[in-house]
């Protein structure tokens, strides 16, 4: 074996130190809090992708389409009707005013004669019958047919947006599949790169909102094209030098958007990234509320609060207030578009090239044309704010994944035996930390692994695990290679007891058969029995059926560390790997925690890793590791009488404290002295 020290680098200025998992050195990269993708996605290939996960829902995308197409066409020639019904009562205001029994030629004539030129014109082109009223009859008529209509287009509206409500639904729900189901495939370095809030926030945040911008937005966006369309058409049909009027604003509204959007979008990309930092900072807060507590850092932890809320409150405000100028903005151009046509038509009527119904339908289409653009410029900001959602979701969904499983080789006599074989291992490749380390542990044998912090100990076993792919040599599982296993099954092979227990939210008897959920009541019993959970279990009022809070605060630290122990107990493991699990309970527990692991050991291969050497003075093999290399092994009779690097860390334990000499000037007690010489 080649020892090769850990190396110590500074780190650059502005980059936090990494640290493992639990604050240990030689453990994985830990990241600074709450950033997404170092380098945002532009707005259109990410829009445009999202828009793409609706592919699988064609038909009833087909659907909803048709019917927006229909609701828009009742709904687009509407107002032209209504202007059919506005002429039928001009007219019938106007002919009642002429002369009975004269005819309407007559009244143009009389009118050419009396120098009214215009009015002429006007009525040339009116259906007017000189001394009649207004037609009721056909008025009625023409205005059932307008409500008909828009009753139609109200229905075919609604059955579209519920057809659109489900499809947008269904697309989350697959969305919300697809993330947790890359969760599972990523590997462990990456959720040691990343904060847990600001992961909680993507997956939890950024999907609601993705859900709430594809629910406000497509339906709208869908009708306001349609829209669009549809009244640039009849505008058209109207009155081509009125509608050329109305497009006159398009452009400028385009460009106006365009400019506001281009501002809005990186505050909201901002706002977004700022919410994870903050949801990271107060779960990370929350979590520790107890240390928080102990060591008086309330106002740290409330300035760092205060801090990242300001930064949030900025980066929404910023964001909010500049993609809220577009509706005004909006609105002013459709007021001048408005103007224009409204001094345009009434010219037209009074020369007679319009009638007055003409005109008011085609005011109505200047403001059914002008309203659509101004909902789509409205909705920037939430299109913005749904689209840097997307990009937050979209990176968690292209990380690189873990190493795909090849074909399973099994292992058709297991005993537990494990071999390394010149294995090689780092977290950061300019930090060695593990270096061409060979050993093996023979079936049914305790290793246990001791040294100082930072010397791989738990690196060791996560290697067995296969959480961390080997930079160089193999592992091998009773002659069989860890890497040529299913990760599944190499992991239903072994069992583990951490130092910091993990029970969910159910009852001890589903905790206890976490494991193996097909387990029966009798086998769990056995399981709760010879690790002595039965004898805390019996006296609570429930049994086993009392439910554990999320915390697991209704038990004791002990009684949880003996309910993982019965946990591993049932799964019947083939290899047993048991980190740090007494170190957290008092003395007459950890006698109990003792003879429950004793149990849980019987027939098979074990690791042990400790810091309280006491409990693994019984192991058949002792690894005495220092900067990821074994410096030496044997029993503890034997690693004692070598009196070297086991020997000194053995003593270490019961040596008094060490005082440093410019905090002390007494002379130091024989064992101190000792303990500095070694």
């Amino acid at each position: 074996m080649t020892a090769v020290p850990e190396q110590k680098k500074a780190p650059e200025a502005g980059t936090p130190k990494r640290l493992p998992p639990g604050g240990q050195r030689g453990g994985p990269p830990w990241m600074s809090a709450g950033m997404p993708a170092e380098k945002s996605l532009n707005f259109g290939p990410s829009a445009r992708r999202l828009l793409n996960r609706l592919r699988p829902q064609r038909l009833h995308l087909a659907a909803i389409v048709s019917l927006a197409v229909a609701s828009v066409a009742a709904s687009v020639v509407g107002p032209k009707i209504l202007g059919r019904a506005t002429d039928i009562i001009f007219t019938g205001v106007i002919g009642r005013q002429l002369p009975a029994g004269s005819s309407a030629d007559q009244a143009v004539a009389a009118a050419r004669a009396a120098g009214n030129d215009n009015f002429a014109d006007m009525l040339a082109r009116m259906d007017v019958v000189p001394g009649v009223g207004i037609d009721f009859p056909a008025l009625g008529r023409v205005l059932l047919l307008a409500l008909g209509l828009y009753l139609a287009a109200s229905l075919l509206m609604w059955w579209q947006g519920w057809l659109l409500n489900g499809v947008v639904q269904r697309t989350v729900l697959r969305l919300r599949a697809e993330v947790e189901e890359k969760l599972n495939r990523l590997p462990l370095p990456y959720f040691d790169r990343q904060p847990r809030g600001e992961l909680l926030s993507r997956v939890t945040n950024d999907i609601d909102n993705i859900s709430q911008t594809l629910s406000q937005t497509l339906s709208q966006l869908l009708t306001s094209l349609l829209t669009v369309v549809g009244v640039l058409a009849m505008m058209f049909w109207i009155s081509p030098l009125l509608a050329l009027v109305a497009l006159v604003a398009v452009p400028l509204s385009v460009v106006v958007t365009q400019q506001i959007a281009k501002r809005s979008q990186q505050k909201f990309i901002a706002q977004w990234r700022h919410t994870g930092e903050l949801n990271g900072q107060i779960e990370e807060a929350y979590t520790g509320h107890e240390l928080v507590k102990v060591f008086g850092r309330q106002r740290e932890v409330q300035a760092a609060f205060t801090d990242k809320n300001e930064e949030l409150f900025r980066a929404s405000f910023g964001a909010q207030f500049i993609s809220g100028i577009i509706m005004p903005a909006m609105m002013f151009v459709g007021n001048l578009s408005y103007v224009a046509i409204a001094v345009v038509g009434g010219l037209r009527v009074a020369s007679g090239s319009m009638s007055l119904g003409d005109v008011q339908a085609f005011i109505q289409y200047s403001r059914q044309f002008t309203q659509p653009l101004t909902q789509v410029a409205s909705m920037a900001n939430l299109l913005q704010s749904g689209v840097a959602s997307a990009e937050r979701v979209f990176a968690v969904l292209d990380a690189d994944e873990q190493t795909p499983d090849p074909e399973p080789a099994r292992v058709t006599d297991p005993h537990g035996r494990v071999e390394f074989a010149h294995v090689s291992f780092r977290y950061a490749p300019d930090e060695p930390l593990i270096e061409d380390l060979s050993l093996v542990a023979e079936p049914g044998h305790t290793v246990a692994i001791v040294g100082p912090t930072g010397a791989g100990k738990t690196t060791l076993v996560n290697l067995v695990m296969r959480f961390y792919e080997l930079d160089a040599g193999r592992i091998t599982l009773d002659g069989v290679d860890i890497t040529t296993m299913r990760r599944d099954d190499l992991r239903g092979r072994i069992g583990m007891v951490l130092q910091d227990t993990w029970l969910f939210g159910g009852t001890i008897r589903d905790n206890i058969a976490y494991g193996r959920p097909d387990a029966t009541e009798e086998e769990i019993l056995t399981a709760a029995r010879a690790t002595f959970v039965d004898r805390f279990v019996r006296s609570l009022p429930d049994g086993y059926d009392t439910v554990i809070d999320e915390e697991g605060s209704n038990v004791s630290a002990g009684e949880k560390q003996l309910i993982t122990i019965a946990r591993a107990f049932l799964a019947e493991p083939s290899l047993l790997i048991l980190d740090e699990a007494t170190s957290s309970v008092d003395t007459r527990t950890e006698v109990l925690l003792q003879r429950a692991m004793a149990a849980l050991r019987s027939d098979r291969t074990s690791f042990v890793i400790a810091h309280r050497l006491s409990t693994i003075r019984d192991a058949d093999l002792i690894l005495m590791m220092e900067h990821g290399r074994i410096v030496e092994q044997g029993t503890h009779e034997q690693l004692l009488a070598a009196k070297g690097a086991y020997h000194r860390l053995y003593r270490s334990q019961f040596a008094g404290a060490l005082v440093d000499d410019e905090d002390e000037a007494a002379p130091r007690t024989p064992s101190v002295q000792g303990a500095l010489s070694s």
